[in-house]
């Protein structure tokens, strides 16, 4: 390919289908990119190299003998390692899994082979995904590709620099408090979470049960609809497209979209919120009707997500806790100890709040389609940072990052967060888009809408010019 924009599912499964694109020459390509900026964006913890190829080359002769399987046929991607691979050891990011190879796939996993995904590794996260910058104490941190010196966001980042950097077509990550469209804003991809329940997460490490989310990263909006097709739960969603690919329906005129009047557009950086707004002016160039919306309760989701995680995360962890404490990092240790000061009754009066916060959020969509916001107040912090500056006042990183992704989490919302701009330091924006429960066809929708109307989708950043190599598709 001579553009990276090209490397998309939607612009490869055409050439693989008519035998003008080999399975195993796309692979051998990205091993190659792998190979050559790992040790810049360190998005990998495990490279299955051999058994990629081995992949591929099947997947070829499938192709040779006239049995295709669809749109994701001979299309490489990354997992983020919290999804267990036969074979292939599943770290979840820890010193204490450093050796687990598990002796079966994840759901989603089997869906994805049974598609025809090629599997060329499982990325760095944020230590058992309880974070959201992804400095790893053990595998080190992820770089963000528009800016080594910058995090990638988490806890899926090495998902989302694997796609952005070229390492991966695609990727699938989770969501708990906002995992997937973190690392999806600051790197400047699409990120889906899809509504709760929507994806099983069998065979998924868990952070939290109530509030975990499977969902793919992708270059464009399509990708992630013929992503989200393969692996959700029969019966609750179909894309149902040719195996060349179709186009998502692009018309908004008949949407109702919402801007929140309180929490979202707060405490947000300048070019963030510019880039935002402009947003929504293109919402109302495709002919869509926006208006503002009231939304209460939000200033209550931080606590309420850090309740209802740390006791369930407690749970899972305990007996690890109890034996292994040191092999755990320092912020994710002390994360767990924390937790062990919080009441039942505290975490039944979080859940049965998370209930009422749910239903709230939806009565808010009752006269809106969507609703759009900024995926985070800040473009990416450099690695390092432990606080942002918004205007006069300064914020913890983490909290900053988490703040504006956590409410569709409690809510169980389908939200999507797809490029919208570059900050003056020339990182990416991403704009948010949170839709009824299970309507992630009416998020699509917006979010393709959007970016047919945009260039930010065809925007990937450069090698270093120390890594510029000569191969290319």
């Amino acid at each position: 390919m001579d553009n990276d924009s090209e490397l998309t599912i939607s612009c490869l499964a055409p050439s693989i289908r008519r035998k003008k694109l080999s399975p195993v020459e796309l692979t051998q390509f990205l091993l190659e990119r792998i190979s050559r900026l790992q040790p810049v964006i360190n998005a990998y913890i495990t490279v299955s190299a051999e058994s990629a190829l081995a992949q591929a080359r099947r997947l070829e002769k499938e192709i040779t003998k006239g049995r295709y399987r669809g749109v994701l046929h001979g299309i490489p991607i990354s997992l983020k390692d919290l999804f267990y691979t036969k074979g292939i050891r599943t770290t979840a990011g820890s010193r204490i899994l450093e050796d687990f190879i598990p002796t079966e796939n994840a759901a989603v996993v089997d869906r994805l082979i049974a598609s025809g995904c090629i599997l060329l590794g499982k990325t760095n996260l944020h230590e058992f995904a309880y974070g959201a910058t992804n400095i790893n104490p053990h595998y080190g941190p992820v770089r963000n590709p528009w800016n080594p010196n910058c995090i990638s966001g988490g806890s899926s980042g090495g998902s989302a620099a694997s796609v952005v950097s070229a390492q991966a077509i695609a990727s699938f990550g989770t969501d708990t408090g906002g995992s997937i469209r973190i690392p999806s804003s600051a790197c400047g991809c699409v990120g889906l979470k899809p509504t709760y329940g929507r994806l099983p997460l069998d065979g998924v490490i868990p952070l939290s049960g109530t509030l975990d989310h499977a969902g793919p990263l992708s270059r464009c909006v399509l990708d992630a609809a013929f992503l989200l097709d393969a692996v959700a739960e029969p019966g609750l969603w179909s894309y149902n497209r040719t195996p060349a690919g179709g186009k998502i329906q692009k018309d908004v005129r008949s949407y109702k979209i919402g801007i929140p009047r309180q929490y979202f557009f707060d405490c947000v950086q300048p070019d963030v919120r510019q880039a935002v707004l402009a947003a929504v002016e293109v919402f109302q160039g495709l002919g869509a009707t926006v208006r503002e919306v009231n939304l209460k309760g939000m200033e209550e989701t931080a606590r309420l997500a850090a309740d209802i995680t740390g006791a369930e995360a407690l749970a899972f962890h305990e007996k690890w806790l109890q034996e292994k404490s040191l092999d755990y990092g320092e912020d994710v240790r002390s994360r767990l100890e924390q937790s062990r000061t919080l009441t039942a009754t505290a975490y039944i009066q979080s859940l049965q709040r998370k209930i009422d916060y749910a239903r709230e959020f939806v009565k808010a969509l009752n006269s809106v389609r969507l609703l759009v916001a900024p995926t985070l107040p800040v473009a990416a912090p450099a690695i390092g940072r432990n606080e942002v500056k918004i205007g006069r006042a300064s914020e913890d990183v983490r909290l900053a990052l988490l703040r504006l992704t956590r409410p569709a989490n409690l809510a169980g919302l389908p939200a999507i967060s797809v490029p919208c701009g570059f900050s003056a330091q020339q990182l990416p924006i991403g704009m948010q888009l949170i839709g009824r429960p299970f309507d992630e066809a009416g998020v699509l929708q917006a979010a393709y809408a959007y970016e047919c109307a945009t260039p930010w989708h065809r925007r990937f950043p450069l090698e270093p010019s120390n890594l510029r190599g000569s191969s290319s598709l």
